[in-house]
C-alpha cells in the first residue's frame, strides 16, 4: 500500500469484489502500488487534508474514486518538488460526476494551499455550454457563501479570480490563434471525444511549464469521432496500464464495460461508472434508457456509447468495425512489391472537391493498398470538414491543389510513378463509368484505354452491380485482417465515413454516412481496385516485363 488512506481505501475497494470493476481499474491499482514501491515519491498529507477541507463549500462530497484521483494528481511529489502525476485522464461513463470533480479540483488549485501565485486555469471544450459546466460549479460556490468568499474571490461572467493568489479561472472555446502565448498553470479539456484534431489541444498546452507545478486534466465519455485524440489517448493509457510503455506522468483512470454483452447485466454497469453505487436516482434513469436501447439500439447508441464507454463496434451499416479498420495500419511490405503486378483504382465525385487513387497488390492472401488523395482548395465543403487535412498533407498522404479543379493528369502521373518505383506491371485500372470521360485523355497518356476496336482494353468501367458483388469479399477481408493500408489516417477516415446502402430493388452498394463533411473518395477508389483485382491471380507472384513509355507496363 501507499501509506495514504485516500489512495489505499480506493485500492481496497476495487479489490474487495463488493462491486464489479473493469480490468483497467485492477491494472491501475497494480500500477499505483508498483510506482510507490519502486520510486522515491510521497503524498503531502497535510496539503491533501487542507484541500479536502474545502469540500464543505460544495453541495456534494467526493466519492472514494475522486479522492484517489485527487491525491495522486495534486499532492504526489518527487524529491525535487515536482508533481509525479501532472496529467489526469478521466474516461468514465456519463453521470459519473466528472464535472463536479473538476470544479472542486480547480477551486482548490486557485487557493494559496496550492502555493503558486497566478496559477491560471483554462477549461477548454468544443462548445461554450460544456466548457462552462465545471466553471459554473465554482461560480455557484461563490454565490452560495457570499460573505465568506468575497474576501478571497472576485467574479465576472467570464473570469473568477482568487484575490489572495492572483490566480484566474476561465472557460475557453475560441480559435487556437487567440490562445497562443498564454501562461496557464493548468489546462483542462472537457469531453475530449469531440476533438477531431490536435490543433486546439497543442496550442492550449503550449504555455504550460511557465508556472510551477503545471497540470492537465482530461475528461471524457466516449463519442462519435474515431481515429482522433481520444482514441490515441485511450490506446496510450491501455499500453501504460499493461506495462508496455512508460506513463510519462499520467494517471489513466479508465472505466468501461469489458465487453458488449455486459450491457445486458445492470450489475456490470458499475464497471463504467464508479459513482453508480451511490446514486440510486441515476440507476433508475439508466434502467429507463436501457429499455429504449433494447427497443431500438440504432437510434439509442448513446446508452452503450456514453453510459458504458463501449462505442458501437460498427457504425450503422458501416463498412467494418473500427477495430478492423485500425488493423489495416500495417507497414507497406515494400520488398514484397518489387516486380509484382498491381492494379489501380480512381474515384471522385467532382473534380473541384476530392479525388482518390491508389495501387493494389496481392501478396499471398493479403491485399496491399497504397493510396493518395487530392483536395481542391476551392472545394465548397472544406469549411465543414474537421479532419486534419493539413497534417495529412505534411505526412505526404494528401495534396492540396490550388486551382479551380483537380487536373486529371495528377492521379495518373502519381499512379505511373509509384508503379514504376516498384517495377510493378500495372495490369488494369478500375474507374466509375460515369467519371471515365473526364479521365480518358489522362489515362491514355499513360497507355490505359477502354476496350475498343484498336486497343485491348485495360480500363474497366465499374458499375453498381460490380460493387454489389464485391462487398462480401471486402467485408471478409476486413474481418480476417487481410488488408494493409500502411499508416494512412486519410484512408482510415474515408473508410469509416462509408456505409452500405440498399436500394428498393435490393441492390447494395457503398455510400456516404454524411454527404458533405465525410468524404469517401479514396475508399471508393480502393473498392474499384478490388473489383478488378482478380486479374492478379492470373499472374505469378512476380513477373518480368519491359516498361512502356511513362513507366507503365503493358500486357497483351
Amino acid at each position: 500500500m501507499t501509506g495514504c488512506k485516500e489512495i489505499d481505501n480506493y485500492i481496497r475497494l476495487v479489490r474487495s469484489g463488493e462491486y464489479p470493476v473493469c480490468k483497467w481499474q485492477l491494472l491501475l491499482c497494480d500500477f499505483v502500488e508498483r510506482v510507490f514501491s519502486e520510486e522515491d515519491i510521497r503524498i503531502d498529507t497535510e496539503q491533501l487534508a487542507e484541500y479536502l477541507s474545502y469540500k464543505k463549500y460544495f453541495p456534494f462530497g467526493l466519492f472514494p474514486w475522486e479522492e484517489f484521483c485527487f491525491a495522486l494528481h495534486n499532492c504526489c511529489y518527487r524529491p525535487n518538488g515536482t508533481l509525479r502525476f501532472p496529467l489526469l485522464v478521466l474516461y468514465v461513463g456519463r453521470g459519473t460526476g466528472k464535472n463536479g470533480y473538476l470544479g472542486f479540483e480547480d477551486f482548490c488549485l486557485l487557493t494559496d494551499t496550492n502555493g503558486v501565485r497566478e496559477y491560471h486555469i483554462d477549461i477548454f471544450a468544443t462548445s461554450e455550454d460544456q466548457a462552462k459546466q465545471s466553471w459554473t460549479d465554482v461560480y455557484n460556490v461563490l454565490d452560495r457563501y457570499p460573505q465568506k468568499m468575497k474576501k478571497h474571490f472576485r467574479k465576472t461572467l467570464e473570469c473568477i479570480t482568487n484575490l489572495d493568489t492572483g490566480s484566474e479561472f476561465r472557460f475557453r472555446t475560441s480559435a487556437p490563434k487567440t490562445k497562443d502565448g498564454g501562461r496557464p498553470g493548468k489546462v483542462d479539456f472537457d469531453e475530449y471525444h469531440a476533438y477531431e484534431t490536435y490543433k486546439l489541444i497543442e496550442v492550449a498546452t503550449t504555455g504550460l511549464g511557465k508556472k510551477r507545478l503545471p497540470r492537465r486534466t482530461i475528461m471524457s465519455t466516449d463519442g462519435d469521432v474515431r481515429g482522433g485524440p481520444l482514441d490515441d489517448l485511450i490506446e496510450n493509457g491501455e499500453a501504460v496500464l499493461l506495462g508496455e510503455q512508460p506513463d510519462n506522468g499520467a494517471i489513466y483512470f479508465l472505466c468501461a464495460l469489458d465487453n458488449d454483452e455486459e450491457v445486458h447485466d445492470e450489475w456490470m454497469w458499475h464497471k463504467a461508472n464508479p459513482s453508480l453505487r451511490y446514486l440510486p436516482d441515476l440507476m433508475e434513469e439508466m434502467r429507463l434508457e436501457y429499455v429504449e436501447y433494447l427497443r431500438n439500439p440504432a437510434a439509442n447508441t448513446a446508452f452503450i456509447k456514453k453510459r458504458m464507454n463501449r462505442p458501437p463496434r460498427i457504425t450503422e451499416n458501416g463498412v467494418a468495425p473500427w477495430e478492423q479498420i485500425k488493423a489495416t495500419n500495417q507497414p507497406i511490405p515494400e520488398a514484397d512489391l518489387i516486380g509484382r503486378p498491381c492494379v489501380c483504382g480512381i474515384d471522385y465525385m467532382k473534380t473541384n472537391d476530392f479525388l482518390g487513387a491508389g495501387l493494389l497488390w496481392r501478396v499471398g492472401d493479403r491485399d496491399v493498398w497504397l493510396s493518395h488523395t487530392w483536395v481542391c482548395s476551392q472545394s465548397a465543403d472544406l469549411h465543414r470538414i474537421k479532419a486534419p487535412l493539413r497534417e495529412w498533407e505534411a505526412m505526404g498522404l494528401l495534396t492540396f491543389v490550388d486551382a479551380p479543379e483537380i487536373p486529371p493528369e495528377l492521379p495518373c502521373i502519381w499512379l505511373a510513378i509509384e508503379a514504376a518505383k516498384r517495377r510493378s506491371p500495372l495490369l488494369l485500372a478500375g474507374i466509375d463509368d460515369y467519371r471515365f470521360a473526364l479521365m480518358k485523355k489522362a489515362l491514355e497518356d499513360i497507355n490505359f484505354y477502354a476496350s475498343d476496336k484498336d486497343h485491348k482494353g485495360n480500363v474497366y468501367l465499374v458499375r453498381p452491380r460490380d460493387e454489389m458483388r464485391r462487398i462480401p469479399l471486402i467485408t471478409s477481408a476486413f474481418a480476417n485482417g487481410r488488408l494493409i493500408f500502411g499508416n494512412s489516417p486519410v484512408m482510415r477516415w474515408m473508410t469509416n465515413n462509408a456505409k452500405t446502402v440498399t436500394s428498393k430493388a435490393g441492390n447494395t452498394t457503398y455510400g456516404k454516412i454524411e454527404p458533405k463533411s465525410r468524404k469517401t473518395d479514396t475508399f471508393k477508389a480502393f473498392v474499384a481496385a478490388e473489383i478488378v483485382s482478380d486479374v492478379l491471380d492470373s499472374y505469378a507472384q512476380t513477373v518480368s516485363a519491359t516498361p512502356l513509355p511513362n513507366g507503365v507496363y503493358r500486357f497483351d
